[in-house]
């Protein structure tokens, strides 16, 4: 299915998204959008929505399968326009929101669907699942110019840390903080202030009066936390060539960069055990 623009998808096809949990994958290039397109498929989401230029292609295989918009990435606040709108149109269901290059890894992933998920984190009262974005990266920069390779994906096993998040008047804010690490940590200098944090609110539930913010946070403080006041939640990460991509795509940081390879550089084996070894996400209580 395909909708020439936003509105028309909002007024026509979000109608098709009553049930959940729905996935909304914003292209902002081909890059590896369909590997994306199947890897979000797989997890189990009931529908999947992908916000693409029309010049895009998609695989043959994967196109049927997903409710296509026609949609520009780079225009000023695309992504909370779209997803704000998506919001609006539709009821109580649950959202999950990524760019192409973005893989979404949750505990026990390979036999357990994000539905399962999601039940158990309903069951345990809470109406967001945090993420964090882990950078992936190619091994070999002059094999790979724009830092992307699934076969030679590697990350970074140390170097994540958090602050607490605060308030405008500089107290702490209840069970809310910063994430940060990977390239955005080692490369920061040619990465704004804003843009450094690795945590996302990924999958959430919708609900009347719910705003998404450009900062990846939601109107709702309670949405902004990583945990409920009795104990740990589980969390999920995202894996993300994007910032190793646009590293090497601006002008001001590729020359700089000739290898995004350290000595904490690790191969990504593509499985949730490995991120739940590094702490790279938790099951909380799910087992």
């Amino acid at each position: 299915m395909h909708h020439d623009d936003l509105s028309s998808f909002l007024n026509d096809g979000a109608a098709a998204l009553k049930k959940g949990p729905v996935a909304l994958i914003f292209a902002e290039d081909e890059v590896e959008l369909d590997a994306t397109i199947r890897h979000t498929l797989a997890a189990g989401f009931k529908h999947t929505v992908v916000f693409a230029m029309p010049v895009f292609s998609i695989a043959e295989d994967v196109a049927d399968s997903i409710i296509r918009v026609s949609y520009n990435m780079l225009a000023p606040g695309a992504l909370e326009t779209a997803v704000n709108g998506v919001m609006k149109a539709t009821g109580d269901i649950w959202i999950y929101y990524c760019y192409n290059a973005e893989f979404l890894f949750h505990p026990f992933c390979e036999h357990r669907a994000v539905g399962e998920m999601i039940a158990f984190n309903v069951e345990e009262r809470r109406d967001t699942i945090l993420t964090y974005v882990i950078d992936l990266y190619a091994g070999d920069l002059d094999a790979h110019e724009n830092a992307v390779n699934i076969e030679t994906a590697h990350l970074d096993k140390t170097g994540y840390y958090a602050l607490a998040r605060k308030d405008q008047w500089n107290n702490d804010l209840d069970r809310q903080m910063d994430f940060f690490g990977g390239l955005r940590w080692r490369f920061e200098e040619h990465v704004p202030a804003p843009r450094r944090k690795i945590d996302r609110v990924a999958l959430f539930r919708n609900k009347p009066g719910l705003v998404f913010n450009a900062d990846h946070t939601f109107n709702d403080p309670e949405y902004n936390t990583y945990a409920c006041p009795w104990h740990h939640n589980l969390t999920a990460a995202i894996c993300s060539f994007r910032t190793a991509k646009a590293l090497k795509r601006n002008p001001g940081s590729t020359f700089d960069i000739q290898s995004f390879t350290w000595h904490n550089s690790i191969p990504f084996e593509w499985h949730s055990q490995q991120l739940l070894d590094l702490g790279l996400m938790e099951p909380g209580q799910w087992f």
